[in-house]
């Protein structure tokens, strides 16, 4: 699993012109929004892992963590994150999980960070999304679990 986490003020997706996700911190918060690519070979665990290791980010403010503040995070499905450029300017998506395995494991993955207490929107898994934000910094970081 990969994911791209971004420090923001606000985030929000749309699809075909209907709002489907968004988080508004509070006055002057911030929030997460992760960009969450799954693997071929990723499983429940991994989801289970990189959702701690999201929620205990200390990227916020005063180098605080989601946990620590109680920061929103909105997750959006990123096959792309997974694309293999090594060989041509053409991506591969192989290393991508097929969306059988992908989809359970984006909902685990947000289901683990609902369980830590996190509020958490998610985007619409394999929609064409228009993802809009105002990334706060910028402080952007690229996990890989």
């Amino acid at each position: 699993m990969r994911a791209l986490v971004q420090r923001v003020t606000s985030a929000a997706v749309t699809v075909d012109g209907e709002e489907v996700a968004r988080i508004s911190p509070p006055e002057d918060g911030q929030g997460l929004l992760v960009l969450l690519g799954v693997g071929v070979d990723d499983d429940p665990v991994a989801a289970s892992n990189l959702a701690r290791r999201v929620w205990r980010l200390r990227i916020l403010d005063d180098e605080k963590s989601a946990s620590d503040v109680d920061a929103p995070i909105l997750v959006v499905s990123q096959f792309t994150l997974m694309a293999d450029t090594r060989r041509s300017r053409r991506p591969s998506w192989s290393p991508a999980a097929p969306r059988a395995v992908a989809e359970p494991l984006v909902d685990a993955f947000a289901d683990a960070l609902r369980g830590h207490g996190a509020t958490v929107e998610v985007g619409r898994f394999g929609a064409h999304m228009q993802v809009s934000l105002v990334n706060d910094g910028p402080v952007t970081v690229l996990l890989d679990g």
